[in-house]
């Protein structure tokens, strides 16, 4: 399966006007924003699990990073609510599920296979003070990536030139961003040598972001 595969295009994407698609596991289900591969798929999902479900146990051989969006997350190593970035490296194992139920933003089989950094943060604590209206919370960096947090206060502006690609998850409030004005769950990712300049609307605007990833875009076995 392939699903905006062509990472040398833009691709923006209102999430919640996706339909949900059933996973192997009853009562979880997901919205399939990039895809390559079956089951077993480097990927970028909203994946919703209802109140009591849960995933059977396994192994994250090309390693798991995620956002919980709403309700709470648990594994047999915590619970994390709204809020919360995870990343699980390869070879990381866990039982997923939820009691009360969650939405969670996750990309599958987009490490470097020698990365072995597992770490949760609450996005909101790590944030810093505002520069020209924009918080800045510095989630993740190394030789590939770069995963920020950003808060924008109204009106205000977010530039990046960043090489290798961007990506950027609205989480609250709405930008705009080359005409186009992304609210709340609006996805957008940007080949490499394309520049992100977003603009927050009349209310507070969140998002999630990432850089310089897209150099290295592989199929699961690959």
């Amino acid at each position: 399966m392939e699903i905006n595969a062509d990472f040398t295009k833009p691709v923006v994407i209102d999430t919640d006007q996706l339909e949900w698609r059933p996973s192997p596991m009853k009562g979880v289900e997901r919205r399939m924003l990039d895809r390559i591969g079956g089951e077993v798929a480097r990927a970028t999902s909203i994946v919703r699990y209802a109140p009591g479900s849960r995933f059977s146990a396994h192994t994250h051989d090309g390693g798991e990073e995620f956002i919980v969006l709403d309700g709470v997350f648990q594994d047999e190593h915590g619970d994390y609510p709204a809020g919360t970035y995870v990343r699980n490296p390869p070879t990381t194992s866990h039982v997923p599920g939820s009691a009360e139920g969650c939405t969670i933003f996750v990309k599958l089989w987009q490490f470097d296979p020698a990365d072995r950094t597992q770490f949760s943060k609450n996005m909101e604590a790590e944030l810093g003070a505002p520069v020209e209206g924009v918080s800045t919370s510095l989630l993740h960096e190394d030789e590939r990536e770069t995963v920020t947090y950003r808060k924008l206060e109204p009106g205000a502006t977010l530039t990046s030139d960043a090489t290798g690609g961007i990506e950027v998850l609205v989480l609250d409030g709405d930008v705009t961003v080359n005409n186009n004005a992304l609210g709340r769950n609006a996805w957008l990712r940007l080949p490499d040598g394309e520049a992100l300049s977003a603009t927050a609307g009349a209310q507070e605007a969140k998002i999630w972001m990432k850089t310089g990833h897209l150099r290295f875009v592989r199929a699961p076995g690959r």
